[in-house]
């Protein structure tokens, strides 16, 4: 791992960090606040995955979690949102799809198997150096994101429930497998087969058995996208079947920028904290 720079913030370390990945195949770049109570013993994680377009750098840089998160005793990770560099195949015209829209998932399809394995970098390969760099109890791990990042969050904690105690989200995408702007990269990444789809949508995942404890959903109705590309009211159906607590806010005026994402965050810090309590 290299340090690429650290930063004294709310009297913790606000870091940015490399290393060459084996899952991505390629050197990936991500960020992690360390509260100032780090110094007393490990404390618990909470990973943060971005949404469409952005790297480690977004949230960092317009989230506003870090004073909260010193307060409450919590690192923060916030990953990179896919695979970059030369090599690394991409559709640079393409805002939905290649570089910065992993969408979580590993790749079946060519040339993106070989790099875009998102998934196992988060759930398996990150968690691993962050237990052997940082201070932190991996007992004690809760997840959420913005919009794709949303997605993976919920799919992720669904699919490991066993390794989180909480997941939230901002405007996720909920069905990945028929929404606009996420069903062209799921094909390009996993096939036409849609039946593999099914791992990486949160809907399917829940009608397919995958249970989790409960979520918290914030949505703002002034969202450009609800319609088309989140439409929140298909994981409430699934969930109110499935008998999955969702605590689902529509968040009147709100928009899908992180306007919306720092005006929440504290809360969604202090709902993960009190579930990540010993």
């Amino acid at each position: 791992m290299k340090v690429v720079s650290t930063s004294k913030s709310h009297g913790g370390v606000q870091g940015v960090y490399s290393h060459a990945s084996e899952a991505c195949a390629c050197d990936m770049t991500f960020a992690v606040f360390v509260p100032p109570q780090a110094k007393d013993g490990p404390l618990p994680v909470l990973w943060y995955l971005s949404g469409l377009t952005c790297t480690h750098a977004n949230v960092m840089d317009k989230g506003e979690y870090r004073g909260m998160a010193a307060e409450l005793g919590l690192i923060v990770v916030c990953p990179d949102t896919s695979p970059r560099g030369e090599g690394v195949a991409d559709e640079k015209d393409n805002w939905q799809f290649g570089s910065g829209a992993g969408f979580y998932v590993d790749a079946t399809q060519q040339p993106f198997a070989g790099n875009y394995r998102m998934y196992s970098y988060i759930v398996d390969e990150l968690p691993a150096l962050i237990a052997s760099q940082f201070p932190a109890d991996m007992e004690r791990q809760s997840i959420f994101g913005h919009s794709m990042g949303g997605h993976g969050a919920l799919t992720i904690a669904l699919k490991n429930s066993e390794h989180f105690r909480s997941c939230s989200a901002f405007a996720p995408i909920v069905q990945p497998m028929t929404a606009d702007w996420s069903r062209p990269a799921l094909e390009k990444y996993l096939g036409k087969d849609e039946k593999s789809w099914r791992a990486y949508d949160a809907t399917a995942l829940i009608e397919d058995g995958h249970r989790f404890g409960e979520f918290l959903v914030d949505q703002g109705t002034a969202d450009g996208f609800l319609k088309d590309g989140l439409r929140p009211w298909l994981l409430e159906d699934v969930c109110k079947k499935s008998g999955i607590a969702l605590t689902l806010r529509m968040q009147e005026g709100y928009d899908h920028s992180y306007n919306f994402i720092s005006t929440f965050m504290d809360d969604h810090l202090k709902w993960h904290a009190a579930r990540l309590a010993k």
